[in-house]
């Protein structure tokens, strides 16, 4: 049951990213296939540079703004092994989504010596910052387009009523399934997992006794810059696309990074939400699913090489 599981984790993301491949595939003609390999092809390979360039600067900072939150925790690891773990974490996700957290995690924690559950709690914590960025930079995007929007939840009679009754109509039962296992006190595997919580919440709450605070904030901010102008620069590499505005790139980035997590590293379902969500704002098919596939595939690139390498490093940098 367990090896059912496992490759069942594998294999979900990765075939939800084949069946969006088909649907590219099966929703354009050869000629249009044609016109979007020409466009890749042609495309002005100095943005690609430029946009792997802001990704790297990206997760160096992310892997230095770790430090701040091991910190309260009285840990002060070494940066090159946050950055190599860090990379570690960003390769395993394209292998199975959300893997790489707990390999990160794992990986500090053996060449750190730091308790894996306060690693793997640093780590939800900026999670957490991480997730009310990207939520917020959703409602700036609906506020940006909000009449498109309605329009289209009145034309597919989208109720929002009936989304609000699923919601607390799962979320309810499940408060008091959690609840009741959690007064089965004495049971060994909920000794354990409370115990698990215990260090996870100790990892989280080093938020609140970080004594760098400006100093993290300004990283998270100086992160997601980055995120969007690595996504922004590409537009110059297709000509289609070079005239658009962040009212129209801020919704294709936020429909992005969303896509990302429900396949290995968004692959098939990246391309295709961009050059969705890129149509609304006038970009053909061909532009836009060029555009998301030269996107997709810089950082990608970047990920597996920086990533692979990581994996070499770490022992030799640690061989003391």
């Amino acid at each position: 049951m367990g090896k059912l599981k496992a490759i069942l984790k594998i294999l979900a993301p990765l075939s939800i990213g084949l069946f969006f491949i088909f649907l590219t595939i099966n929703a354009t003609s050869n000629e249009e296939r044609e016109l979007i390999y020409t466009y890749i092809k042609n495309a002005d390979y100095r943005f690609l540079f430029l946009s792997v360039f802001f990704g790297i600067l990206s997760h160096l900072s992310r892997a230095y703004r770790w430090k701040f939150l091991l910190a309260p925790l009285g840990y002060k690891p070494r940066f090159i092994n946050t950055v190599l773990a860090v990379l570690i974490a960003y390769i395993a996700n394209l292998g199975i989504p959300r893997s790489g957290e707990i390999l990160r995690a794992t990986t500090l924690s053996s060449y750190e010596k730091i308790p894996f559950e306060k690693t793997f709690g640093t780590i939800i914590a900026e999670r957490l910052v991480d997730m009310i960025i990207l939520i917020s930079l959703t409602l700036l995007a609906l506020s940006l387009q909000f009449e498109l929007i309605w329009s289209l939840l009145k034309e597919r009679q989208v109720s929002m009523t009936k989304l609000l009754y699923w919601f607390f109509g799962c979320l309810i039962p499940a408060i008091y399934v959690i609840r009741f296992l959690f007064k089965q006190e004495k049971h060994p595997v909920i000794v354990k997992i409370k115990n698990f919580l215990k260090g996870l919440a100790e990892g989280i709450l080093s938020l609140k006794k970080m004594p760098n605070k400006g100093a993290f904030i300004a990283h998270t901010l100086f992160i997601w810059i980055m995120y969007m102008a690595m996504f922004y620069v590409v537009k110059w590499a297709v000509p289609e696309t070079s005239t658009l505005g962040l009212n129209a790139l801020l919704p294709a980035f936020v429909i992005g990074g969303l896509a990302i997590s429900a396949s290995n590293g968004g692959i098939g379902i990246y391309p295709f939400s961009v050059a969705l969500m890129l149509a609304a704002f006038g970009v053909s098919n061909e532009s836009g699913l060029a555009f998301g596939w030269i996107t997709w595939t810089a950082q990608t690139i970047m990920i597996i090489v920086f990533g692979s390498l990581s994996f070499f490093a770490l022992p030799l940098v640690n061989r003391k």
